[in-house]
C-alpha cells in the first residue's frame, strides 16, 4: 500500500463538519468505484503541532501508483454529478500540501537483503 497524504488547512469562514461531510461524498465515490482504497481523515488534537503542520491530515491508500494515475484520470474524465462532488469539497479549502509514502522497508528491499 501506498499512502498519499494531504495536510489540509480550510479557509477562515468553512464549516469543518461541512467540509468533512463534502469529503466523505468525495471520496467514497472515489473508493467505491475502486479509484482508491480506504481513507480516514484526521484533525489536530489540543492544537497540538508545530507552525508547519495543517489542522487537518487525509490519508489515502492507494495500492499501488498505477491506481493513483487510475483515479487521476477518472478524476480528469469525470461527469457533472463528479465535479459537483469535488466543487463542494473543495471549495473549503484553502491549502494542501501533498505527499507519498510507502511501507518501509518495502518488500522488493527486503527480499534483496535476504538474498545478500
Amino acid at each position: 500500500m501506498t499512502s498519499y497524504l494531504c495536510m489540509i488547512d480550510l479557509k477562515s469562514d468553512a464549516r469543518a463538519l461541512a467540509f468533512a461531510a463534502a469529503l466523505d461524498a468525495w471520496l467514497s465515490l472515489l473508493r467505491d468505484a475502486g479509484r482508491i482504497g480506504e481513507w480516514r481523515l484526521m484533525r489536530r488534537k489540543l492544537n497540538l503541532a508545530g507552525d508547519d503542520f495543517s489542522d487537518f491530515l487525509l490519508e489515502i491508500l492507494v495500492a499501488d501508483l498505477a491506481q493513483l494515475d487510475a483515479a487521476f484520470h477518472f478524476l480528469g474524465s469525470a461527469d457533472e454529478d463528479t465535479r459537483q462532488l469535488y466543487d463542494r469539497m473543495n471549495q473549503h479549502i484553502a491549502r494542501v500540501r501533498y505527499a507519498l509514502y510507502r511501507p518501509f522497508p518495502d518488500a522488493e528491499r527486503v527480499e534483496r537483503l535476504t538474498l545478500v
